[in-house]
């Protein structure tokens, strides 16, 4: 299919329609059992979300669609096509409690060996493709926060084909699972009170629990246990799938009226518990999620001004967009809460006197770069601990690493480390020098008393052990069910225990610290996807994007569209590597490598208004954004022209 590019508010068109390609994988989820084909769809408006499990990235669009499929449950249909990054997405049982624990109101088909990834040139995740009542493809879209561009388009679709009489109202095949019992579900973090016992996110049932020290009486709840939004008395307080918690110094809770600050994930925001009332508020987040930095804060990164990076947030958070906190801790060095803010792949701080919010760490890219706060990147920063120096370490789940921040006396980042991990698409199970030991999708960090870190390698079921004072790496225990939080326990008589939240499990377990950890070497791996023939020498790269109908691209401060390129090796690009503006360049590649990866980002930011008209004063502002990384290999008879597409449109 050929197109021509654009990056202005028209449809990109082309010469003829393609029609959708055959839905093939190993089974299909929420279906009742029956297996199902394109056929099914025909006379639907029909939405394909390829995506996986452990990225952010997907799990916010799966959020996005969802007031679409209530508003459109006639005629609309989306279809889940589950395409594993990491191994372990691969496991059938994994994948089925993946679309239990998210809560996922539509068919899913299973595609480990990506089949229908392919068929439909997929090559991001989340990637959304539109297919007609036809059976004929008229979008792609990659990344997120396509939900209002999604809209205009579907009304378009009924219109036209209500039209033609090819729209079928009624019922899709989505059939429900049943609902599961107990007292937790899908449990995300923990932290030890002073009482003995445990506050849980219990992110399945949505609320907080208070667990007692046998790890099975549930003491008392906080939140009614319905997805919402509600501060107020305990049962009446609504979260959304909580993670992380984080207990205040007791002398701060008196004066600031809370004892816990809560990580409540999907609603993008921070809240407060009073353990004595039971009251819940509300810190930071206005419940919108976060997908464009400030004007001060893109500034501040383009002029590379640290100072005032760092403060770009302010002192409103109540006003503030953000973006999936995952988890969240106390820093007594910084006198603030700091937060993983997994889904604009950050680190941010908030003080509870001053109420300033403010980047910690971490530019918004995706990715593993260390160095100073301002030019770090993190790709889904997912668990927080704090050891015996004051220092910050991070479990950072998508380039399955291990980091860590240098703090100065002054409670800020000198520097940002990487003690295990070597990027986006490097995972395993291998112990040994850190330098090449692998984990799988780290959650849940802690300090342990000798020194070194736990770490909570979730998708390889284990607990491993970095030693900071060897740079080595072991395994503490394994055959856990998805271990997203580990913490040192002195509860207990004797010595100190691991406490291990095991969410697919829907439990707590200790664990005794062995006396000697185990050294595992399972392989090192990457994520295998199909890999790109391309010729040597010089290659046109192109993004397609076109602003949804109602938006324009926001040209106030200059081109408001950006490329940033680099490659593994560095040696596969001789040139067109860098940032900068526009959505297309052109790359030279070495013809002396043989194979490697491309790394590129693509930026877009579009406003409300209509073509060729001024952008209101008070106008929402989206941004469009995607990380790809596309495997390559050189071949004489490969291609010379790659076209992505952010947001392009098939007529």
């Amino acid at each position: 299919m050929t197109a021509t590019p654009n990056t202005g508010t028209e449809s990109v068109r082309t010469s003829y329609k393609v029609r959708a390609s055959e839905l093939v994988g190993r089974n299909w989820l929420n279906t009742g059992g029956k297996q199902l084909s394109l056929e099914d769809f025909r006379g639907k408006i029909t939405i394909l979300d390829f995506w996986t499990f452990c990225c952010i990235n997907c799990l916010h669009v799966i959020d996005e669609l969802r007031p679409l499929e209530a508003k459109y449950s006639e005629v609309l249909v989306t279809v889940g096509v589950h395409s594993p990054k990491f191994e372990y997405e691969a496991d059938p049982a994994a994948l089925a409690a993946a679309v239990e624990r998210y809560e996922i109101a539509h068919p899913v088909l299973d595609d480990p060996e990506l089949v229908t990834w392919q068929a439909y040139a997929a090559r991001a995740w989340p990637t959304l493709v539109v297919v007609d009542p036809l059976g004929y493809i008229v979008a792609h879209l990659s990344g997120e926060g396509h939900a209002a561009g999604l809209e205009s388009l579907i009304e378009e679709l009924i219109a036209e084909h209500d039209a033609k009489g090819t729209l079928h109202r009624g019922t899709g095949p989505y059939v429900a699972p049943p609902a599961r019992e107990g007292d937790l579900r899908f449990p995300g973090k923990a932290v030890a009170l002073e009482n003995g016992n445990f506050l849980v996110g219990d992110s399945g049932h949505h609320r907080i629990v208070e667990l007692g020290n046998d790890l099975a009486s549930v003491v008392r709840t906080f939140g009614s246990g319905t997805k919402g939004f509600a501060d107020g008395e305990a049962d009446t307080a609504a979260f959304n799938e909580p993670q992380g918690l984080a207990l205040v110094p007791a002398e701060l809770a008196q004066s600031l009226g809370y004892h816990v600050v809560i990580a409540d994930t999907v609603n993008h925001r921070l809240r407060s518990l009073n353990l004595d009332t039971g009251v819940v508020g509300t810190l930071a987040g206005n419940g919108v999620q976060r997908l464009l930095d400030s004007e001060q804060a893109r500034a501040a990164v383009d002029e590379n001004d640290e100072e005032t990076w760092i403060s770009a947030l302010g002192n409103e958070p109540l006003n503030t967009s953000l973006s999936s906190p995952w988890d969240v801790l106390w820093s007594p060095k910084s006198q603030a809460i700091i937060i993983a803010m997994a889904g604009t792949h950050q680190i941010f701080s908030y003080d509870p006197v001053s109420l300033a919010l403010a980047v910690f760490a971490g530019t918004g890219l995706e990715g593993l770069t260390d160095g100073v706060a301002s030019e770090s990147w993190f790709a889904q920063p997912s668990g927080l601990a704090l050891d015996s120096t004051k220092n910050i370490w991070v479990a950072d789940s998508e380039t399955s690493a291990l980091r860590r921040l240098v703090l100065g006396e002054d409670g800020a980042v000198e520097q940002v480390e990487s003690a295990i991990g070597a990027g986006l698409f490097d995972f395993g199970f291998r112990d040994g020098d850190a330098d090449q030991a692998r984990l799988q999708h780290p959650l849940g960090v802690a300090a342990l008393p000798d020194g070194s870190i736990a770490v909570a390698d979730t998708y390889n079921g284990a607990v491993r052990r970095y030693d900071p004072a060897t740079a080595t790496v072991s395994t503490l225990a394994r055959g856990l069910n998805e271990p997203s939080d580990v913490q040192l326990d002195a509860s207990v008589d004797g010595e100190p225990v691991l406490l291990v939240v095991e969410t697919n499990n829907h439990h707590l377990v200790r664990l005794p610290l062995p006396a000697e950890a185990l050294v595992v070497d399972e392989g090192a791996s990457q994520t295998q996807r199909p890999k790109t023939k391309v010729t040597a020498g010089e290659h046109a790269l192109t993004v397609r994007f076109s602003a949804p109908k109602g938006q324009k691209l926001d040209d106030r401060w200059g081109d408001p569209t950006q490329l940033k390129i680099s490659s593994s090796p560095e040696e596969l690009l001789l040139s067109g590597a860098g940032t900068s503006t526009g959505l297309s360049r052109t790359l030279e590649l070495n013809p002396e490598i043989p194979e490697g990866v491309l790394h590129i980002t693509a930026r877009a930011a579009a406003c409300d208004g209509e073509p060729g008209g001024e952008i209101p004063m008070h106008a929402a502002c989206h941004l469009y954004q995607q990380d790809w990384g596309i495997p390559v290999l050189l071949d004489p008879a490969g291609e010379s022209e790659l076209v992505l597409d952010l947001r392009g449109l098939d007529n």
